[in-house]
């Protein structure tokens, strides 16, 4: 695994996910209590970013229809979308949430 800094901890707002660029690809980067996750940052029903919707538990949702991913898997969890999201391992380091893009967690291939 090869690990690249996303982002400080701190940058992580509650109820919302951070924006960033890791590689090539646009991330979101969110959090469920104390973990932090990563998930491409497109939602696979609209394309539109999923960073603009809200988090609630360890879901978050895309802003035009409302769709929600689970951060842990990608799943959809409510339509319209119905295809998964890509996922990516995570490390949370001296304070800094590091993320692997060379590989996705659960197998979908990020666009």
């Amino acid at each position: 695994m090869s690990f690249t800094r996303a982002c400080a901890t701190d940058d992580v707002p509650v109820d919302e996910g951070l924006a960033v660029t890791v590689g090539e690809y646009e991330i979101v980067v969110a959090r469920c209590g104390d973990d932090f996750y990563a998930l491409q940052n497109l939602c696979s029903h609209a394309a539109v970013e999923l960073s603009e919707g809200e988090v609630s538990g360890c879901a978050i949702e895309c802003w035009l229809h409302g769709s929600t991913f689970d951060l842990r898997t990608g799943k959809p969890t409510t339509f319209p979308a119905t295809e998964p999201v890509a996922t990516f391992a995570v490390e949370v380091r001296d304070a800094a949430v590091y993320v692997d893009t060379t590989t996705t967690l659960n197998g979908v291939t990020p666009t």
